[in-house]
């Protein structure tokens, strides 16, 4: 670099130098301070259950009511984990005993076994009920047995919890009854599957997480009991599983058919659908002593990062093409992922992407249920989810490094200045606006408490070692002891000729020890995390430079070049279009700076293209009177359902509003409905669902309208919707609007008696394929006034008025990742 350079290359040595190594240091006051407000928090949450809520399986807290399944509207799929067994107070259990709350806990055992029944009439999701329930029995026998050994307390429990547990086990078993092995998602408590009562066993999939988090509760079920049904049952899905991975990459799919073992969604990531599948894979071997799970898990995860993980971000790819991402935003659940990282020894990505996910959560206050590849929301929930907490105490139980004290501290901020409400803590519907929703899961209490209070207190503090156990996925706690109550499975192997790598690293074989690979180096996690501290802020990109230098790049394309500048450097245009960067001394010399640094010159000069290759736009276009055509909305398409790209003049049709609006369930109008296109409301369940029940009664199409109240196309990234599974069903066409263009329509519809609508690809809509006078172009813009009718061009800057005409291009458009959840 040319002399210019060497200042600005001080000042940055300088810089670095003034910084502290790792984190500020906290005083155990502090830390003290934040156990004791972390357990007040915990009061507030569980009390508030316990006096308004309890029996019901969870808390209202806006409501300040329990929340009892079939006396609610139902919310889909999310309903699948209540099964009026007290979920929240079971799932609590172990976590009385972490805060040593022991009183509490004695009382709540009590109280499960006088009142908790398990025969109920009701159809649940056989993965929720494992990991809150079955793990949550099992949590609180191995706490109560530990208490009564000690002899102080619980000196009348006679193993009740677990007889509990064994009745569960035997009531979860016949979903596994398909011809493959893998689980139904779905059972009836008293009737099983295929009964004519059971209401189930007409499902087609699961996802790989719901089949393959199984084993740490099934394994310890049997041990403890001695019965060996469960163990093998639950070995028997993960080896279906590990059969059916993409034996050339060692990566597996999101949905899988559970009669046949085909793949039905074959993206592949650590986040939602996938993630606890691996977790249980290194958390079987820790716990049961089988080198089979840690062999798979290791060949999982070596395809991981060579594949999904582009530090900092983990992005999803086609199992059978991994080399591409196939989407732009990631899920909040891979939160977990830095943690298990941590377990495995690999702690240099895990510091990367928790710095990520902390960057993400500063600018949003919680991590969003999904965000971009440059942090903007992609779905704006978050339903006090925490997984993020658990890889921050893990980090720091792994490196000490005070930092990831203050991170947890700003998660107690968080929580008391945006989510709590005056009976208990509420879910935020949308951390843009910080709106609330009316609910509190169980996994809050269950998950979030624990790690926060382990996070701040001292291992001698505790009621219990707390490295004697391994954390299911839902924070539950089973004793590593359980590896030596019954030997292996002898046929239960992974042979090396399978796929796996022959050449083992080193920690393969061992439990990495933190004290050894990092005694008193708080730098280590820090020099990691530097590189990463520059993350862009909301609506910026992120460009980087040789050397890793992360340069911000704003619209104006102006200050990346003063940043240049500054550091010295020079860009020299050439006449073929191209740039040759240079230092400030040597003007005509091209910097050895390499092709990523070409390619950063090349955006920097050029933007990229934002067309996605072979994906057009949608549009909703109303043609009733008065607006005969020139009110277009720019809408999000899905990926199953028709499509409406292929239909020459789109999909014409009347509409109506869906009641329920939200249409998870029996649709009350169906007359109404029958030959329109329906409006449907985001939320409740599944996209799949809505559009079941409604074209099951005579529904031509269906409009999704964003339940994010200000949500608008020109502010938000585009997204094409996706199925639950298998589609193929579902034919009608379906489109996505945001909230302010769902407005329009819903305005119209009130305003107007009939007002019928054209679904079809944008750009023939906006009539793009024809030459327009300047008199056509005038008249296409004089709208009829009604109040808050206006023609928004999605994606553009503004509202078209009378800036431009409809056939305008539209530059702005963005790829469009596809989104599942509701």
């Amino acid at each position: 670099m040319g002399g210019g350079g060497s200042s600005g290359g001080r000042a940055l040595l300088l810089l670095l130098l003034l910084l502290p190594a790792g984190g500020a240091a906290m005083g155990a006051a502090e830390k003290r301070q934040l156990r004791d407000q972390v357990v007040e928090m915990f009061d507030h949450a569980y009390g508030s259950y316990m006096k308004y809520a309890y029996p019901a399986d969870e808390l209202m807290p806006l409501s300040c009511r329990g929340r009892v399944r079939g006396l609610e509207p139902s919310r889909g799929d999310i309903d699948d984990a209540l099964g009026k067994f007290s979920l929240t107070l079971i799932d609590t259990l172990d976590t009385l005993v972490v805060l040593n709350k022991l009183d509490e806990f004695e009382d709540a055992v009590r109280k499960v076994v006088l009142d908790v029944r398990l025969d109920n009439d009701v159809v649940v999701s056989v993965f929720e009920t494992n990991i809150r329930v079955l793990g949550g029995l099992l949590g609180g026998h191995i706490m109560a047995d530990m208490l009564k050994v000690q002899g102080e307390r619980l000196q009348w429990y006679k193993d009740e919890l677990l007889h509990l547990a064994r009745d569960l086990g035997y009531r979860l078993l016949p979903a596994f009854n398909t011809t493959s092995g893998l689980p139904y998602p779905r059972v009836n408590l008293r009737y099983g599957v295929l009964s004519p009562n059971s209401r189930t066993g007409t499902e087609l999939d699961t996802c790989t997480a719901c089949a393959g988090t199984m084993i740490l509760e099934f394994a310890a079920l049997s041990r403890l009991t001695q019965e060996t049904v469960f163990e093998d049952t639950a070995r028997r899905a993960l080896d279906v599983l590990w059969e059916k991975r993409q034996k050339g990459n060692n990566l597996v799919g999101t949905v899988i058919n559970i009669h046949n073992g085909d793949w039905v969604r074959r993206d592949s990531g650590v986040g939602a659908g996938i993630d606890s599948y691996y977790e249980y894979l290194m958390k079987a071997y820790i716990l049961l002593g089988d080198d089979t799970y840690l062999d798979r898990f290791n060949a999982h995860y070596v395809a991981i990062m060579k594949y999904i993980s582009q530090p900092p971000l983990l992005l999803n790819v086609h199992m059978h093409n991994p080399t591409v991402s196939i989407r732009s935003w990631m899920d909040s659940l891979l939160a977990f992922f830095p943690g298990l990282q941590v377990l495995r020894g690999d702690l240099k990505p895990a510091i990367e992407t928790h710095e990520m996910l902390y960057q993400v959560t500063k600018q949003h206050k919680f991590l969003p249920e999904a965000f971009t590849s440059d942090f903007a929301v992609y779905w704006a929930q978050h339903p006090l989810r925490p997984e993020f907490a658990e890889s921050t105490y893990f980090l720091y139980k792994a490196t000490r490094d005070p930092y990831y004290l203050h991170v947890g501290k700003s998660i107690v901020e968080s929580l008391n200045r945006h989510a709590r409400v005056e009976c208990g803590f509420a879910a935020v519907q949308d951390v843009r606006t910080g709106r609330h929703e009316d609910r509190m899961d169980s996994f809050f209490l269950a998950e979030m408490f624990k790690y926060l209070y382990l996070l701040f207190t001292e291992k001698r503090d505790l009621p219990l070692d707390i490295d004697d156990y391994i954390f299911t996925t839902e924070a539950h706690l089973l004793p590593l002891s359980l590896s030596t109550t019954r030997p292996s499975c002898p046929r239960n192997a992974t042979m090396l000729h399978e796929g796996l790598a022959e050449e083992e690293e080193i920690f393969t074989r061992s439990c990495p020890s933190a004290q050894t690979l990092f005694p008193n180096n708080p730098t280590f996690p820090y020099t990691i995390r530097d590189s990463h501290k520059h993350l862009p802020s909301l609506g910026t990109e992120r460009l980087t430079l040789f050397s890793g230098i992360e340069l911000p790049l704003h619209d104006t394309r102006a200050e990346p070049l003063e940043i240049l500048k500054h550091l010295g450097l020079t860009l020299i245009p050439l006449g073929d279009g191209g740039v040759h960067m240079a230092g400030a001394q040597h003007r005509h010399e091209v910097s050895p700076v390499g092709v990523f640094t070409l390619k950063f010159i090349a955006e920097l000069v050029s933007p990229p293209s934002k067309e996605p290759p072979g994906l057009s736009p949608l549009a909703v276009q109303v043609i009733s009177p008065p607006f005969l055509g020139r009110m277009v909305l720019t809408a999000g398409p899905a990926q199953f359902g028709m499509d409406l790209t292929k239909e020459e003049h789109g999909v014409k049709g009347s509409l109506v509003q869906s009641e329920p609006y939200q249409a998870c369930s029996t649709i009350a109008n169906q007359e109404e409905v029958q030959g329109k296109i329906a409006l449907a409301q985001r939320g409740g369940c599944m996209f799949a669902a809505k559009a079941r029940n409604l074209q099951g009664v005579g529904a031509s199409g269906v409009i999704f309208i964003d339940d994010a109240e200000g949500s608008r196309s020109e502010d938000m990234v585009p997204f094409q919707m996706a199925g639950d599974g298998s589609t193929d069903d579902i034919v009608i066409p379906l489109v996505f609007l945001f909230w302010k263009e769902g407005q329009t329509l819903l305005d119209a519809l009130a305003h107007h008696r009939n007002v019928e609508v054209v679904l079809g690809a944008k750009l023939f809509l906006l009539g793009k394929d024809k030459e327009e006078s300047p008199a056509s172009q005038k008249d296409a813009l004089e709208l009829p006034h009604v109040e808050q009718e206006r023609c928004y061009r999605g994606g553009w800057d503004q509202a078209v008025m009378e800036e431009a005409p409809l056939s305008a291009p539209d530059d702005s458009w963005q790829p469009v990742p596809a989104t599942q959840e509701h």
